[in-house]
């Protein structure tokens, strides 16, 4: 079995969403203080971390992008929804803030030779992260998906796709209706994910990204990790 890991890490002022708060960790206690009780001294160290439920590497909940009554919350969504079958498509050669067609989407699914099954995860490696993160640019002049090309995975029957930029299409009102269009199609997507190059051209595999149990969650920080059995 071999485990690969499709995450960033979290740290202090992590590059995140410009409409979501910043990551905010510092050390709340550390091994400098000194706990006593009867004749042991013992000490321990813990971090203090405010983030958005959309920092790192998250899987949107419904409820972020659909205001209809009954959309769920990152809590109330089943838990099999994030342990799926999956394969990863490479896009690496589009421009910056390209949104990728449905030809252009087609053909790079037919390239990996699989074929979408329901339920399935589609990751997509658009060189975001090699170009982009760690620079001003990240936040704004990342490529993503055409509305489009949403709509044909929803076709196809996906359960979700994911991407590394900090939205699933190009910034502006093509983002907006991304959204509108995963809440129409009841799908979702991840963003932030990392780590890519490492199963594109590999065939299926096992994806696993499981969020946290928020309490009205809009999203949560997941650990992406992809499963070669």
């Amino acid at each position: 079995m071999e485990i690969v890991d499709l995450s960033r890490e979290l740290f202090h002022r992590t590059q995140t969403h410009p409409s979501h708060p910043p990551v905010v960790m510092t050390v709340w206690n550390d091994h400098s203080e000194k706990k006593v009780a009867g004749n042991t001294t013992f000490t321990s160290k813990a971090l203090s971390i405010a983030f958005s439920d959309h920092a790192g590497t998250h899987v949107d909940a419904p409820v972020h992008f659909d205001p209809r009554p009954g959309a769920l919350s990152i809590d109330q969504v089943p838990l099999e929804n994030f342990i799926t079958s999956a394969f990863c498509v490479d896009l690496r050669t589009v421009p910056l803030k390209h949104a990728v067609s449905v030809e252009e989407l087609k053909a790079a699914v037919e390239a990996t030779g699989e074929t979408i099954r329901k339920g399935d995860t589609v990751l997509i490696l658009l060189g975001t992260n090699v170009r982009l993160l760690g620079k001003p640019g990240y936040g704004h002049d990342f490529p993503g998906l055409s509305i489009e090309a949403i709509h044909w995975l929803a076709d196809q029957g996906i359960g979700m796709f994911g991407v590394e930029a900090i939205s699933p299409a190009p910034e502006g009102e093509l983002n907006f209706k991304a959204h509108m269009a995963c809440a129409e199609r009841g799908i979702t997507h991840m963003e932030c994910l990392a780590n890519l190059e490492a199963v594109v051209g590999r065939g299926r595999f096992r994806f696993i990204g499981l969020p946290l149990k928020i309490r009205g969650g809009t999203a949560s920080p997941i650990r992406a990790v992809a499963l070669f059995e």
